[in-house]
């Protein structure tokens, strides 16, 4: 595992859009902990050119110092999501040989229990929203599996239109006035997405 401070979506530095998408990202982790009780939330971000996966955004234990820090893609359950594209629930981790034990504990804290799904735009797998040591009746509860599910597509949804703002940048350089819709359309997304976890996070 390594830290490493740069983006993983690779925008300029101190472009309104990376920030406001991180904004977005670090809400959603923010609300799924407070929604399911849990001790920690996170999301990773897929690099496929390195093989990794890295802390986008964290909630609760380690969000302090784990936002940039990278791990192999293949290792434990975070890894077996993003390989397989499948949601999974894990009551006893203890118990369960996917596990990366050693990792869990390079993060200074190791949950008993998570819930892990993908975060999936266009087929294509992004990155891992995970929630750790969430209270019992979320891990049973069909409906709250289905709101984990609706907070990951919110988030694959944030990555894609960051990642869709780097090219709309790209093209402003070349043609301004083509690419400016584009650009203040994506912002008007985001922002709709902040008021959706604003209004999901009210009692």
């Amino acid at each position: 595992m390594r830290n490493d401070t740069g983006p993983a979506v690779d925008l300029a530095a101190g472009d309104l859009f990376t920030v406001r998408g991180r904004q977005l990202l670090q809400s959603i982790t923010d609300v799924a902990r407070a929604i399911f009780g849990a001790a920690a939330s996170s999301i990773f971000i897929l690099d496929d050119e390195t093989g990794e996966l890295r802390f986008e955004a964290v909630s609760g234990q380690g969000e302090e110092f784990l936002v940039g820090t990278r791990f192999a893609a293949d290792t434990g359950i975070a890894g077996w999501v993003a390989a397989s594209g499948e949601p999974l629930v894990v009551d006893d981790l203890a118990t369960n040989p996917m596990f990366a034990h050693d990792l869990a504990a390079a993060t200074r804290y190791i949950p008993q229990s998570l819930m892990a799904a993908p975060l999936i735009a266009d087929e294509a797998v992004l990155g891992v929203l995970e929630v750790l040591d969430p209270v019992p009746q979320s891990r049973s509860s069909l409906g709250e599996l289905d709101l984990l599910a609706l907070f990951a597509r919110q988030a694959a949804v944030a990555l894609r239109v960051i990642a869709e703002c780097r090219a709309a940048r790209a093209e402003m350089e070349r043609r301004p006035a083509a690419a400016l819709d584009t650009v203040e359309a994506h912002g008007q997304l985001l922002d709709a997405f902040r008021d959706f976890l604003r209004t999901t996070s009210r009692p």
